[in-house]
């Protein structure tokens, strides 16, 4: 089974940070669409600090490093995304105390551990056309790789399955969220957290050198 170091959650986080950075405008305006237009700022905030304080962020082993992280976001990140994101890392930092390495499966319970904190903190479900939407389909393609343990694999069809989960809720009128309160004006809208995590997985693929051709509109125009 091929080991995910450190060093590549190190550099996937900062590739994270990088994107939400150059997308901060870009997420506003699309949560602008139907939400309150402040989704990117309220994501870069946070980020940015994360970016500034890289250094100091203690990495003495995963968890440690994903708890700082965890702690940045809930108290920079403004507006419902803070909660959201800050427990998603939290969640994730209790299963990898003491880590120098993980597997894919320690991944995908990882990343399950954050969709269940995530669903207890904000009340969403499936279908509810929120970042879980993404999420959750993300979580059962990277388990459906556990077995081989192909990296690379497993990256490329996450980041195919978040991009899809565009198109499949796009018409969906949303439940949860600042979207929810505009009623039918909601659907044919995309989520920008659902972009967001789709945005994500398509530069990690470009940071890791995974070949990788985004469809969706709102991948493929994403500032450069």
């Amino acid at each position: 089974m091929s080991a995910i170091p450190q060093a590549d959650i190190e550099r996937a986080i900062r590739t994270t940070a990088a994107t939400v950075l150059r997308n901060e405008h870009y997420f506003s305006d699309l949560d602008g669409l139907a939400g309150d237009g402040d989704f990117g700022t309220s994501l870069a905030t946070g980020f940015r600090v994360i970016d500034n304080e890289w250094g100091e962020i203690d990495k003495s082993n995963i968890g440690a490093m994903l708890l700082k992280i965890s702690m940045l976001v809930s108290k920079h990140v403004g507006g419902s995304s803070g909660p959201i994101w800050g427990t998603g890392f939290m969640k994730a930092a209790m299963l990898t105390r003491g880590k120098e390495e993980i597997s894919l499966d320690e991944l995908a319970e990882m990343l399950g551990a954050a969709i269940e904190g995530i669903q207890a903190r904000g009340g969403a479900k499936l279908g509810d056309k929120t970042l879980l939407d993404a999420l959750i389909p993300v979580h059962e393609t990277l388990k459906g790789h556990c077995a081989a343990g192909d990296k690379a694999a497993a990256l490329k069809d996450c980041a195919g399955v978040a991009e899809q989960a565009i198109d499949e809720t796009r018409t969906l009128v949303a439940h949860r969220g600042r979207a929810s309160q505009v009623g039918e004006r909601s659907a044919n809208t995309p989520d920008p957290g659902i972009v967001s995590i789709a945005v994500i997985l398509n530069d990690w693929c470009k940071e890791f050198g995974i070949a990788n051709t985004p469809t969706v509109a709102e991948v493929v125009n994403q500032p450069a």
